[in-house]
């Protein structure tokens, strides 16, 4: 079969590699008939997330159809359409049974790598690095999904591939980041980066009650996009600056609650930003938070700062007296998929969102390697991709 092979920094291929196989028997085949470029695919590009292995096959948004079922499976069945979310679970531990499902105990069988980094790992991951698992993604004609009893779901034949395939991750991940704000009726939100999940985290504030979204970014199509969601105003952090303007809008409060949607590679144009590009470049520092700080600095006080971006590592010059001072609460972490499938799901089928109003761009899946570039430096006006292996 086609897939997307990653072979180093900026190095990724698509190649020949051998079709999967049942390994065991909970899992399931997928014919994979769309698959989508995450931006925290991009982190993996750039070689900011380590134990990654020549020859691992990426991605971690897909969907498509079941072409084979292990012996213990008996919640699917071949000729099933399913949705697969990006997080591995197993089902029964202590942590799936409270439906934090990305906290899983027993997907991940390479435990030991995180948690020698963090303490405790989460769950396996797909197509995301070795020490999430080592898993082949979805970026492929076909994948196998192990546990398959309890990750993917069922979607019904009226909606388009489009329509439901980012349940996956991004719409889940957006929407989560938005309810751990906790919204109230007349809250204003203010939402670092425009990218596909600050996008979704944009529409379901709104969906959740925000008064008004105040979206932060530099590329004028994401701002142009966002714009189009309804009671947003947009920041380009380029031509004014963040801090004073989110005053100005907020009668001098600050945003209730901010969602950092950007993660460990942030742009800026402050001191920050430039020490923290230097000192990656360097090898002297894991992640570059400066929207993070941004969101920190510039919350109200008792407000809420959530953050859906992917962060890898320690964080320098983090202004936790700020923190510490107004009160905040911080939520974070990879998104529990599974705990929304069938409320986002209805949401979509209720015509409240059409996730799909992201895509920008489909192509076949022959041309992915010059796809992830065209998305990580915003050529062609991109914003999402979504290929197709058939």
């Amino acid at each position: 079969m086609k897939a997307l092979v990653w072979h180093g920094t900026n190095d990724v291929r698509v190649e020949k590699v051998p079709d999967p196989e049942i390994l065991n028997p909970r899992d399931a085949i997928i014919k994979v008939t769309s698959t989508a470029i995450c931006g925290s695919d991009l982190h993996l590009l750039d070689g900011f997330i380590p134990t990654m292995q020549s020859g691992d096959i990426l991605g971690h948004e897909f969907m498509g159809e079941v072409v084979e079922v292990g012996k213990g499976n008996k919640k699917l069945k071949v000729g099933d359409r399913v949705v697969v979310p990006f997080t591995i679970a197993c089902g029964a531990c202590f942590f799936c049974q409270r439906e934090l499902w990305s906290l899983c105990d027993n997907s991940n069988p390479n435990a030991r790598l995180v948690e020698e980094l963090y303490g405790y790992s989460g769950s396996a991951l797909f197509g995301y690095s070795h020490m999430y698992g080592g898993f082949a993604g979805g970026q492929a004609q076909y994948a196998r999904v192990p546990y398959a009893d309890v990750g993917p779901m069922k979607v019904p034949d009226h909606l388009a591939d489009e329509q439901v395939l980012f349940l996956t991750d991004i719409f889940p991940t957006g929407y989560m980041a938005a309810e751990n704000c906790n919204i109230q009726p007349g809250d204003i939100v203010a939402v670092w980066g425009c990218g596909p999940v600050g996008q979704m985290a944009i529409a379901s504030a709104l969906m959740l009650g925000a008064e008004k979204v105040l979206a932060i970014d530099c590329v004028p199509a994401r701002l142009r996009m966002a714009s189009r969601l309804g009671a947003v105003e947009t920041i380009n952090f380029e031509e004014e600056d963040v801090f004073d303007r989110l005053k100005q809008l907020t009668a001098g409060r600050g945003p209730d609650s901010c969602i950092e949607a950007v993660g460990l590679e942030a742009h800026g144009t402050t001191l920050d930003a430039y020490y923290d590009r230097a000192k990656a470049a360097a090898f002297l520092a894991t992640d570059r938070p400066t929207a993070l700080r941004q969101a920190i600095h510039a919350c109200r006080k008792g407000g809420t700062v959530s953050i859906p971006g992917v962060y890898g590592g320690f964080l320098d010059k983090m202004p936790f007296g700020a923190a510490f001072g107004k009160g905040l609460t911080f939520k974070m972490g990879q998104t529990h998929v599974m705990k929304y499938l069938k409320p986002l799901l209805e949401r979509i089928e209720a015509g409240q969102i059409d996730p799909s109003f992201v895509i920008t761009h489909r192509l076949p899946i022959d041309e992915a390697a010059n796809a992830y570039k065209t998305f990580r430096d915003h050529k062609d006006e991109c914003i999402k991709v979504v290929l197709k292996p058939h």
